[in-house]
């Protein structure tokens, strides 16, 4: 017999401990007992504990029969209760009608009612933690066919995470009072970050007049035909808010952004080496294609050298894998925020990514599988989150290349879960390719003041925005830098808004 086996035998039936489930029957009848002696105690618990919360099946009878009949406006006591129970039902050596007379009879009071409500509820996290983690071990075991070790990862990870965020207090309905001071709270933010802004700049001021820069949990669709810069403008934007980044230490020791951000970046089109030279471009005026080819001078790579130190400070981290799912980039965000903190996240681009599979032959059932949840995980992360997306070839076909709602690419869902549509237009690019081949040609000059008009601008288009208007923002574009900023030359005054 070896060492394990002999320890077994040794212990006795009598001895053997056996590990219970969490829970505090007592606090769960104090709870009940204060809530039929005192309906109003019920709603100190009801936003936030439900039936299924309580370990004992009976205290859930009770607990959700009592939360009816007091929804239904009618007291809740014994006497009203008993008659939705089991009458021959025992509870030791009582009936239900004496155990519910005992539980009145023991509460002292309902003052404590929220706090034995919250004990019960963290027992129930608990109670809910064990079973994931047995679900873990269980599976890892049985080694499903229709679930893969990494499929496995991503939906624990995506219970752990909800289980985090929805093990919480808070919620239910405010007092007008406390919406008021929320509300000046968010404009004293607004008032202290840079730009005074409601969201998160993006170091675009025209843009950001517009939107009031990104809006938490909003779901910001940036489209456009190739060659129009939406990869540019989201580098641009990204790097922007990460370099602004200003860290504040919160009373529980969290970080949380008081400027710009940390932010994600999944580039399913590029390599990070690929959007790395992008911003070094950008930031140090060296163009990119003269990086990729090493046809820079000594004073051009220290400018290089200096950026690259700088950069390495910045929180932009970006994801490079090719043909992500929804599930696969959701559980990474989640990671990312949980682990290095996350404000702003960024998709490049949506027709890149992959469904759950089960819908892959419907593309435009796919594409709203990915709509649906990149806005159902802006809203659990509380982040904005900026998808780039293709337009249709359509536009190509119109005298008028300026894109349109409809011209978004398998667009139903995209159009519907946005909260707001941007669209990037060059004028610059499609005139450049109307021009006349012979220099001598009279129509020559009329395409060159055309050209010379629209040369090194860029319109953002806001063709969708739940809270806010729409309109035309003209931007100034350096492509050799890849760079989107504002028009701050006087002569370009002219293209401004009005």
């Amino acid at each position: 017999m070896n060492d394990a086996a002999r320890k077994i035998a040794a212990v006795a039936p009598s001895e053997q401990h056996y590990r219970e489930a969490p829970n505090n029957i007592e606090a769960e009848q104090a709870l009940l007992g204060a809530i039929l002696m005192n309906n109003d105690a019920y709603y100190r618990v009801s936003d936030f504990l439900k039936p299924i919360h309580l370990y004992e099946p009976l205290h859930r009878k009770i607990f959700e029969v009592a939360g009816d009949i007091i929804r239904m406006g009618k007291i809740a006591n014994p006497v009203t209760i008993k008659t939705f129970l089991k009458a021959d039902e025992k509870v030791g050596d009582m009936t239900v009608s004496q155990y519910l007379a005992s539980l009145v009879s023991n509460a002292v009071t309902v003052i404590n009612a929220e706090d034995y409500g919250r004990a019960i509820y963290d027992l129930a996290l608990r109670r809910a933690l064990i079973t994931i983690g047995e679900d873990v071990v269980n599976i890892a075991y049985d080694a499903p066919l229709d679930m893969p070790p990494q499929s496995q990862i991503e939906d624990t990870e995506r219970r752990l995470f909800e289980l985090a965020e929805n093990g919480r207090y808070d919620g239910g309905f405010q007092s007008f009072n406390d919406a008021v001071a929320l509300a000046i709270d968010m404009a004293a933010v607004a008032k202290e970050r840079d730009g005074g802004l409601s969201g998160i700049s993006t170091g675009i001021h025209s843009l950001d007049s517009k939107m009031g820069g990104l809006q938490r949990s909003d779901l910001i669709v940036l489209a456009g035909r190739p060659g129009m810069g939406k990869t540019s403008l989201a580098t641009n934007i990204a790097y922007n808010i990460a370099a602004a980044y200003e860290g504040e230490v919160q009373s529980d020791g969290s970080m949380k952004a008081k400027n710009g951000g940390v932010v994600g970046f999944y580039s399913l089109e590029m390599s990070s080496e690929q959007l790395a030279t992008r911003i070094i471009s950008e930031q140090t005026e060296v163009s990119s294609s003269k990086i990729r080819r090493g046809d820079i001078n000594d004073a051009d790579f220290e400018k290089l050298v200096a950026c690259s130190m700088m950069m390495q400070k910045v929180p932009l981290y970006i994801d490079q894998t090719g043909g992500i799912s929804i599930a696969q980039l959701s559980a990474r965000a989640r990671r990312l925020k949980r682990q290095r903190g996350l404000d702003v996240l960024v998709v490049d681009y949506v027709q890149l990514m992959t469904g759950s599979g089960k819908s892959s032959d419907n593309r435009v059932q796919e594409i709203t599988q990915i709509t649906t949840g990149l806005k159902a995980l802006g809203k659990e992360l509380n982040v904005p989150i900026i998808a780039l997306s293709q337009l249709s070839r359509q536009v190509e076909s119109r005298d008028d290349k300026r894109p349109q709602l409809s011209d978004l690419r398998e667009s139903g869902s995209i159009e519907q879960d946005a909260d707001v549509v941007l669209f990037v237009f060059r004028e610059e690019y499609y005139i450049k390719n109307q021009e006349p081949r012979d220099p001598h040609d009279p129509k020559y000059p009329e395409w060159e003041a055309l050209f010379d008009k629209v040369k090194g601008t860029a319109d953002v288009i806001i063709a969708k925005q739940r809270h806010g208007p729409t309109g035309t923002v003209k931007l100034a574009f350096q492509a050799e830098f890849t760079r989107f900023a504002d028009l701050a030359d006087p002569s370009f005054t002219q293209y401004e808004e009005h």
